[in-house]
């Protein structure tokens, strides 16, 4: 965060007045000896802020049985330990008619009994908007369905002979398999998604709005994606140091990124190669034009003319489809399999004073916060479908390993040498890992009740262990 207010970009016609209820004096009120210009010079607030995404299918979701849900802005304080804790959670509901004027509620830290379970309500209300935008958006949108251009048109342009089909095959080679199995079982119309995400039915109307309003290929790129300003340099240092998903991405990212250039600069080594390849040329104008036509006059789309943006344009699909896959998949089951941990979504509203439901939870605000949670019924679908998709094959291909059928794929001695350095670095990377995992100043990562951030560790076993990096797409 940078400022105050927080303001909303949707029609304020629709959904009401843009300021945010998240004020300095709330966010002062927890900030203890510091003031909030101190805060935002030091860079210690930051926002998790699913509003604008969710709040226009709330009322939406709101009229489905057994499905009660807000568009939550949640801020965070940094510690000096580099822990974020949260400090207030605003809680919104859109107007349901042109009389009435919506709500917004800000929750913080309880000062007794009642307000400590109503800040846990709040807390279990946040979930289910980051578990849905987590599934819908990030997982699915972003590394599945957005990819399936880049694999489509691959086939249809590239030649089976051509290096940057050789090249991008291994990391495309099951995700229109896995695609296909997910639109028939999992986002199909009453499949597992909507029975068990608060969008329900509406799932594919939040993924659909979000590619419209957020999805760039060149924030799939995780340096720009952390920096969120793709213009800055990947070099800048982290404000969160103990960052684990950033700090392990960016070594795998660079490692891809030096294998891309040197790949593309042994195969493109006269000037003007890759703006004369004409297979190359037709496979990014697909991609463009027919696979993402409705975003083919974007200005961020990078230009495909020298050896730099080509190398550019594959780390980021390789990167997206294995690594980026990996962190947003591989932990689902171990951090979100115990639903009291991440619901997917909650029956009932927090109740205000003077509403019949607000007396049921003063006497017994135990039995009405587990009342608001999914079903054991509901809980265990959602269990079972995250320990699926987060276990890994006996025969899965990890990122730097030979393939199934084996390493051969070319005789050519450089290009040879070019994938054994790159299996070197995974191998030290890998190596970083586990020792960040025992380092004790870290504490995002180690320490009591702290699970170690495996989710880039490059090779896994079998199952779901919470670690492994695909070549591509495989669940």
């Amino acid at each position: 965060m940078q400022e105050l207010p927080i303001s909303s970009k949707l029609d304020p016609d629709v959904y009401g007045p843009p300021e945010s209820a998240l004020t300095k004096e709330v966010i002062e009120r927890d900030l203890l000896e510091m003031s909030l210009e101190e805060a935002f010079e030091e860079k210690r607030l930051f926002i998790l802020d699913h509003h604008d995404q969710i709040l226009p299918f709330v009322n939406k979701m709101n009229s489905l049985p057994g499905i009660k849900t807000y568009a939550s802005r949640t801020v965070f304080y940094l510690s000096n330990a580099g822990v974020l804790r949260p400090l207030a959670i605003e809680l919104s509901l859109p107007p349901t008619s042109s009389s009435s004027a919506g709500s917004k509620r800000v929750f913080t830290h309880g000062q007794d009994a009642t307000t400590q379970w109503m800040w846990k309500l709040a807390k279990a209300h946040v979930w289910p908007n980051d578990a849905s935008i987590h599934q819908i958006v990030n997982h699915l949108l972003r590394t599945h369905v957005c990819t399936e251009p880049y694999i489509i048109a691959m086939h249809r342009q590239l030649s089976v002979m051509h290096p940057i089909y050789k090249l991008l095959y291994p990391h495309m080679r099951y995700t229109l398999a896995v695609n296909a199995f997910a639109r028939k079982n999992l986002i199909s119309g009453g499949g597992i998604i909507e029975a068990s995400y608060s969008p329900g039915k509406y799932a594919m109307g939040l993924s659909s709005a979000a590619y419209k309003t957020m999805w760039r290929f060149d924030m799939d790129a995780l340096p720009a994606d952390l920096l969120q300003n793709p213009c800055m340099p990947s070099g800048v240092k982290l404000v969160i140091e103990d960052y684990p998903y950033a700090s392990d991405g960016l070594l795998i990212w660079q490692a891809i990124k030096e294998l891309a250039e040197a790949y593309v600069e042994h195969f493109y080594c006269e000037p003007n190669s890759v703006k004369s390849d004409l297979e190359l040329q037709a496979w990014w104008d697909e991609i463009l034009n027919i696979g993402h036509a409705d975003k083919r006059n974007e200005p961020w789309w990078p230009k495909l003319h020298t050896n730099e943006d080509l190398s550019s344009i594959l780390t980021t699909m390789i990167w997206t489809t294995s690594g980026q896959h990996a962190a947003i998949n591989f932990g689902q089951y171990p951090f979100g399999g115990c639903p009291l941990n991440r619901p997917t979504f909650m029956r009932r509203l927090i109740p205000q004073e003077g509403e019949p439901d607000y007396e049921k939870f003063k006497l017994n605000p135990e039995e009405f916060f587990l009342s608001s949670l999914p079903t054991r019924y509901q809980a265990s679908k959602v269990m079972a479908t995250q320990e699926s998709v987060s276990s890994h094959s006996p025969d899965e291909e990890y990122l730097g390993k030979p393939n199934s059928s084996g390493n051969h794929w070319t005789n050519d001695e450089d290009i040879q040498n070019l994938y054994s350095k790159f299996a070197d670095q995974l191998e030290a990377i890998e190596k970083m890992i586990n020792l960040r995992n025992k380092d004790i100043q870290l504490q995002n990562r180690c320490g009591a009740g702290v699970p170690p951030y495996e989710l880039l560790h490059p090779t896994s076993g079998p199952g779901v262990t919470g670690r492994g990096i695909p070549k591509s797409v495989s669940a």
